[in-house]
């Protein structure tokens, strides 16, 4: 049974539909990347899941964990899910953190909420969390106010009180987009190593490929508020099938060969509300024929547990991704240990 399972989960605002059916399980311990252009409705899949949308978002579908629906589930429930099973971290920590309230004391409230620990309890779990994040003079640092701490330091407050409610799943949104690259590589050892003590599973929300590919054995490509490829890390990085993810990937600047220039996906993701009829991708698309703007394209899958939504996916001999690494030395985490490969 998987640990969370996202079934035709559909949001509109003020009706408008900015997610179109997503499908999607995590199992317990896997690290899953969902990856994508802004405001192709990553945050929004698990912003709707948690129920910390505005009241005007319409949700349906299901989001299932312990045979319970949080799909317009009590506010008890979701109090209940959130933070002590599924926690989530933000791209940016100082709109997160309570600036006049000092980092030990925000942890601890954290501790009380989700484990009914309090006082000097409280307080040495705070720093067992500070130390597990790899904070320096963890002890002193209790009492310094979040101005005081560097923005990957931060991250990584952000990252203890996420895990101050010992949850099953993190949800990690755009973690490192705000951080230069050795920081970026810190924060992502961080997560693997994390993952690998405690067991818990995580969805990495990034635009970066490279990043993903360091923590992720599944990558999940949303565009336009659909899923429109599901793959295990190393198939995808091997062979991108859809044209939206190989363009990702001709996009990247690489680091291992000569001087290219790189390859833009020209145009924007399509706002909600005005999609174009069949693929939302069509108009932006060199692979595009007649019945690609007229027809929606199915998520589709093989043997292989490869599933692609595209009347005409990147065959074998049109993929030229080289086997070299798309990402910079300096990121050198481990594999998990434990790798699954299950597909929704």
């Amino acid at each position: 049974m998987a640990l969370v399972e996202i079934a035709d989960l559909k949001v509109a605002f003020d009706g408008v539909q900015v997610l179109h059916g997503i499908n999607l399980k995590i199992e317990k311990g896997e690290a899953v990347g969902l990856v994508g252009e802004s405001g192709c409705g990553k945050s929004v899949t698990w912003l709707a899941a948690l129920g910390l949308l505005p009241k005007k978002a319409t949700i349906s579908g299901s989001v299932m964990i312990d045979d319970a629906n949080l799909v317009g589930a009590p506010q008890r429930k979701l109090e209940s899910v959130r933070g002590s099973r599924i926690a989530m971290i933000f791209q940016d920590p100082s709109s997160s953190l309570n600036p006049v309230i000092r980092v030990g004391k925000q942890i601890e409230e954290a501790v009380k909420l989700h484990r009914g620990i309090s006082g000097a309890a409280a307080r040495k779990e705070a720093l067992r969390l500070l130390e597990l994040v790899g904070i320096p003079d963890a002890a002193r640092r209790l009492d310094n106010f979040p101005h005081e701490f560097s923005g990957g330091q931060n991250q990584r407050l952000m990252i203890a009180m996420a895990l101050a409610g010992e949850p099953d799943l993190l949800i990690a949104d755009e973690p490192t987009t705000a951080l230069d690259a050795t920081i970026q590589a810190q924060v992502l050892d961080l997560l693997a190593r994390i993952r690998q003590e405690t067991g818990m599973a995580i969805v990495f929300i990034s635009h970066d490929l490279g990043a993903v590919s360091q923590i992720c054995e599944r990558v999940c490509v949303m565009y336009a508020g659909r899923m429109i490829e599901k793959s295990s890390t190393e198939a995808l990085f091997a062979q991108p099938r859809h044209p939206y993810t190989r363009g990702l990937f001709d996009a990247i600047p690489r680091i291992d060969g000569g001087r290219e220039r790189l390859i833009p996906i020209e145009g924007t993701v399509p706002e909600p509300g005005k999609l174009p009829k069949g693929c939302a991708f069509s108009p932006r698309c060199n692979r595009a024929e007649n019945r690609c703007k007229s027809d929606l394209p199915p998520l589709t899958g093989n043997q292989d547990d490869r599933y692609v939504a595209c009347f005409r996916p990147v065959e074998i001999r049109d993929t030229v991704i080289p086997a070299a690494p798309v990402v910079p030395a300096v990121f050198t985490t481990p594999a998990p240990a434990t790798q699954q490969q299950v597909l929704s």
